[in-house]
């Protein structure tokens, strides 16, 4: 009989490409995270003393301490914001069959095609005319902007893979068309709706080129300082900032696969 699968033996060459683009992707990791914890004054890698002076500075200062409450503040907004919105918009545009509003879906994906420089040059002659330039619920505004195309085709990808006649079905029993959406299809599409808030978090954290532009003062993002400071100066602060964002990010990560992977049990 023909056996279709191919020996590990022979896969060897794949499995050692693989772990090189790993490699490639988590070296810059592997070499900011030791270059935040050395004692030297300058960047250096690898280190030749081991301190946590620069974790302690980064937290004793005003500017880059509160730059990062800044940033979290924003970037949880964003999730509380984006993730109902896009959730909605994608529901709407899986279920409608109205050719205006299947042409939407182009719009609100607009964000991922328009690079983020013109994006941050029209948002900041807007501001600039409103007089919102610095304000925290602008920066809201601009980031959910950007977030909310991830959250739709996020949540999109798993409403195509639900079955819709549950939803059908459960509105013939009398469910109003949100009772049915809140009790049937959100807890079987809950992993795709935490995804896509995941995705809005961590691309308002990590959002640099609009922040650049229209964050000032007390509501400047952390990426806009950690910019600034490479500009003027450059110490391991930089590293110390980088590693606690991608700390976060892993976190994030983490979370969403447990969340997921909770509702998938709960489901069987």
């Amino acid at each position: 009989m023909y056996n279709p699968l191919v020996p590990h033996r022979r896969r060897l060459w794949l499995y050692a490409v693989a772990a090189l683009i790993v490699l490639f992707l988590v070296l810059p990791v592997l070499v900011v995270v030791p270059m935040s914890f050395s004692a030297s004054r300058f960047l250096d890698f690898p280190p030749k003393e081991w301190s946590l002076r620069w974790y302690e500075r980064f937290f004793t200062s005003p500017d880059w301490y509160g730059s990062l409450l800044t940033s979290l503040k924003v970037a949880v907004c964003v999730t509380l914001v984006a993730t109902p919105l896009g959730t909605a918009a994608a529901w709407a545009l899986n279920a409608s069959t109205h050719p205006w509003l299947r042409q939407a879906r182009t719009v609100i994906l607009l964000p991922l095609m328009v690079p983020n420089i013109i994006l941050a040059v029209g948002i900041f002659y807007v501001y600039a005319r409103a007089g919102v330039l610095g304000s925290l619920p602008g920066l809201v505004a601009a980031h959910t902007m950007l977030a909310l195309p991830f959250v739709v085709l996020t949540v999109l990808a798993g409403l195509r893979s639900f079955d819709g006649t549950q939803e059908l079905a459960a509105r013939s029993l009398g469910c109003t068309r949100l009772q049915a959406f809140l009790q049937v299809t959100l807890p079987q599409i809950k992993p795709s709706v935490v995804s896509g808030a995941l995705f809005a978090f961590v691309t308002s954290l990590d959002e640099v080129v609009i922040s650049m532009f229209i964050s000032r003062g007390e509501n400047s993002t952390v990426t806009k300082v950690m910019f600034s400071s490479l500009r003027d100066e450059i110490d391991p602060t930089i590293a110390t900032v980088s590693t606690l964002l991608i700390a976060g990010s892993f976190a994030a990560v983490l979370l969403g696969l447990v969340s997921a992977r909770r509702t998938q049990a709960a489901l069987r």
